[in-house]
């Protein structure tokens, strides 16, 4: 527990220093093109939790909803990534946890990250494939290199159809299922990874997860 409250104190530095480096540049562009370097524009009827976001979690009767905004290459969700699988654990009965993508400029291979989710998710294959990157983000996270084909072993160890895996990681739809979720970040006011919402309402990302259970619990009580 001490170990995973230090790490969580690592990323709440890594996240406040990588948002304010990366705030202002992500914000907008002429564009609605996402990549690497690229805004996108915001939505004009931006929601916290979309029909087709991922849950994580479907309670038959969800008394909250807990949306996080991720980039699979940011170090800061990577470290809140067991907190969230603990939550899950524990409130998974009671809580809708939803996972959205959120790739951050400067990360060479975060939009793709979330390309390969989204393709795997075409095979019914989602939370295998979250808990794959983030299991392994440290192997191919910060590298300036492309790691498509990282991601293709990834897919194959998973089973997936390899040739329906390339066609939908290269399909226009792929991505703009991506820049969907960007551009209601955007506009709900998110500049940075993980960017959390309970009900609709952003909070401050919780130092531990005691901070983050004693949340929950609040908002279940309340």
């Amino acid at each position: 527990m001490k170990k995973l409250h230090r790490q969580l104190l690592v990323a709440a530095v890594l996240m406040a220093g990588f948002a304010a480096a990366f705030g202002s540049y992500l914000l907008f562009a002429p564009d609605d093109r996402a990549g690497p370097g690229l805004g996108v524009r915001p939505a004009a009827d931006a929601v916290p939790v979309r029909a087709s976001s991922h849950r994580l979690t479907d309670p038959q009767r969800s008394e909250l909803t807990v949306v996080e905004f991720l980039d699979f290459e940011c170090e800061a969700c990577g470290a809140y990534h067991p907190v969230v699988e603990k939550l899950r654990a524990e409130y998974g009965d009671r809580v809708t946890f939803v996972a959205r993508y959120f790739p951050m400029p400067g990360h060479r291979n975060g939009e793709l990250a979330a390309r390969t989710a989204e393709a795997a998710a075409r095979q019914g294959r989602f939370e295998e494939m979250y808990q794959e990157l983030f299991a392994t983000q440290k192997e191919w996270g910060e590298s300036r290199d492309g790691k498509r084909q990282v991601f293709r072993d990834y897919a194959r160890r998973l089973g997936l159809d390899m040739a329906a895996f390339d066609a939908d990681l290269a399909d226009p739809d792929v991505a703009a299922r991506i820049r969907v979720d960007q551009r209601d970040g955007v506009a709900l006011g998110v500049r940075g990874t993980p960017a959390f919402f309970v009900d609709g309402e952003p909070i401050a990302a919780p130092g531990s997860y005691e901070a983050f259970k004693a949340l929950i619990d609040d908002r279940l009580d309340g």
